[in-house]
């Protein structure tokens, strides 16, 4: 054992403590910046992506992959344009603290439409293999813009996809303005997206998701709310309900579409 008289024992640890403390602090801080400023953790809470990502996949969300606003810094990192097909995370337009995925359908510039619940971009119909449909038909959803939303909705989701209708659509289509995107959900007709809140705005676009680290099968309420029912649910079940298939599963965009 090595030990040590010649110094008095409370100044020998002093340093020591003060070491790790510093050590401790920064990593603590690393860890901060990475996750806020780097990569961030994300749980899928609702259906509306499926079957692309399911109602408890937990996601690392890359947030440094769209150029910034900036002039200068855009320029230092190799930062991509968001494009139609990415999957975004972006802050809710509407709903303050509120974090959603979707997948970019229509570009500023784009003319939009769906007719009998299909796609189309500037006249012509998308490609969308992704896309999961359900039996029924509504005339708003199904034929967008025409007509008015279906249901009864936030006052402030309304108001805001009545200014969109009133404001940017021509002939029949969404003129989708400069920095602005579309965004809609592959589960399509199970998913509260542009159709019924409006417009991306681009600096509410933080990254798109990189990989699934862990998906576990649980219920939306359990995934929005961490109850001692969810916590009950991990202890018994991790195992039968983790969906191992899904570990580390890298997330794709989709770019093979047709040129406008």
């Amino acid at each position: 054992m090595a030990t040590t008289t010649t110094t008095k024992p409370g100044r020998r640890h002093t340093p020591a403590k003060r070491q790790t403390l510093a050590e401790w602090s920064i990593t603590i801080l690393i860890l901060l910046f990475g996750t806020s400023t780097i990569a961030q953790p994300y749980v899928i809470p609702t259906g509306s992506m499926h079957n692309t990502l399911l109602t408890g996949d937990h996601l690392i969300v890359d947030k440094l992959v769209y150029s910034p606003t900036d002039p200068v810094s855009k320029h230092l990192l190799p930062y991509a344009d968001v494009e139609r097909g990415d999957i975004i995370v972006f802050a809710h337009p509407v709903t303050k603290g509120t974090t959603l995925v979707k997948r970019c359908i229509g570009m500023p510039g784009d003319r939009l439409k769906l007719i009998g619940k299909r796609v189309f971009i500037n006249g012509k119909p998308l490609d969308e293999p992704y896309v999961i449909h359900q039996p029924d038909s509504l005339p708003y959803r199904d034929n967008f813009p025409v007509g008015q939303p279906e249901y009864v909705q936030d006052p402030e989701m309304a108001q805001r996809a009545n200014a969109m209708l009133q404001d940017d659509v021509v002939n029949g289509e969404l003129v989708i303005p400069a920095g602005f995107y579309f965004a809609m959900g592959d589960n399509r007709d199970n998913s509260l997206d542009s159709r019924y809140w409006g417009l991306v705005p681009r600096d509410n676009i933080v990254g798109k998701p990189l990989l699934v680290y862990w998906s576990y099968d649980a219920s939306t309420e359990d995934l929005t709310d961490y109850n001692l029912h969810h916590l009950f649910d991990l202890a018994t079940h991790f195992f039968t309900k983790t969906r191992w298939n899904r570990t580390l599963k890298l997330i794709h965009g989709y770019h093979d579409y047709p040129q406008s």
